[in-house]
């Protein structure tokens, strides 16, 4: 008789004396999240909230690849190409309710960044109160890449890095390493990736910034510093067309292979990505999540969205065919039209009184 093979969880939640540890259990899709993990992490979360012996939460994630690459962008393709999108839309529900609990958690939540950090894993991560990069760290929100915007708060965390630098990450879907990261605002703490066990155990006895503070060593030059001048020349324009205009004019190089790549993004997504940044801006948390919302239930039942996961991910033929395929084809009344307010299906999140991270 032979033993059937036990599954293995997708979230593993472990007590180890003061520290309650969540590790992200799906290597082989690089942690990506689906509802199930999202509605197990905000029960844990809660759970050990109003548990005394738990000191400090840390979320971390298995194998070798990375912390999380996202959200599963192949369901949301298809609820999108069947017509259904409840699923989908429950599920961003509760993700971005997450995220606003983890924004907004009482006790310290140290979040490892090592390795590909994508999406959804900026949610479970930027929005953190002690977070953790290493040399192996590669973080971005690549949604314009495939016809969306920027959600689980990233519009925010974008919106308030130093300068432009949100901006040109937001609609180039390009990564940056740990030090880029620190420098965005979107990380506090260096560490060697190979003192990641050294960490964990310390943080089962004490306090989570007693512990950074001492194994956490300095981090190299951030290399997107050093372009910051071009960056916020070239982003801070209010239209998607004129900053191509403007990269495409610039004498530098790194410049004009950004315009290039911008070029090649959703005109769509572009445009409402870059009004959402603008919006969040002058928006707290809560109430950029909420206009995210909005836009990705939008964005959802357009045409730009099946399209690029198709391209992208499903055919895998990197030739997407945007629909207006031209930046003077996006109107300023389509574009309005995604952050139109919902309604009854409005999402309503808690305010709280704790102050969420700044960034400068």
């Amino acid at each position: 008789m032979t033993e059937e093979a036990v599954a293995e969880p997708e979230v593993i939640f472990e007590k180890r004396g003061r520290l309650g540890l969540i590790t992200l259990n799906r290597p082989r899709a690089i942690n990506a999240l689906n509802h199930s993990m999202v509605k197990a992490i905000a029960a844990m979360l809660t759970e050990w909230r109003d548990d005394d012996s738990v000191a400090t939460v840390a979320i971390t994630g298995s194998g070798e690849r990375g912390l999380c690459a996202g959200g599963d962008i192949v369901s949301i393709y298809r609820d999108a190409s069947s017509g259904d999108i409840s699923g989908t839309v429950q599920f961003w529900r509760d993700e971005y309710a997450l995220n606003m609990l983890i924004a907004t958690y009482p006790k310290p939540y140290v979040a490892v960044m090592d390795g590909i950090v994508l999406g959804g894993g900026i949610g479970v991560s930027a929005h953190g109160s002690h977070r953790i990069v290493t040399e192996r760290s590669k973080l971005g929100m690549p949604e314009t890449g495939i016809g969306f915007v920027p959600d689980v708060g990233g519009t925010w965390l974008l919106s308030h890095a130093p300068g432009e630098f949100g901006t040109y990450v937001a609609l180039t879907a390009g990564s940056v390493n740990g030090a880029d990261a620190i420098a965005m605002g979107l990380a506090d703490w260096w560490l060697p990736s190979a003192s990641i066990p050294q960490l964990l155990e310390a943080l089962e006895r004490r306090d989570a910034s007693e512990v950074v503070l001492l194994l956490a060593t300095e981090p190299p030059e951030s290399a997107l510093v050093a372009e910051q001048e071009w960056i916020d020349r070239a982003f801070a324009f209010d239209s998607v067309t004129a900053i191509v205009d403007a990269l495409q004019a610039s004498s530098v190089a790194a410049a004009r292979d950004a315009a290039a790549t911008v070029s090649a993004k959703s005109p769509t997504a572009l445009a409402v990505t870059l009004e959402s940044l603008r919006r969040a801006k002058n928006l707290g948390l809560a109430e950029t999540i909420e206009q995210e919302f909005r836009v990705s239930l939008r964005a959802v039942v357009a045409h730009d969205l099946v399209e690029g996961v198709r391209a992208q991910v499903i055919d895998k033929d990197r030739n997407p065919k945007w629909r207006p395929a031209d930046f003077a084809d996006v109107d300023t009344v389509s574009v309005a039209a995604y952050f139109a307010p919902l309604g009854d299906d409005e999402l309503v999140l808690p305010r709280s009184n704790r102050r969420t991270k700044e960034i400068s």
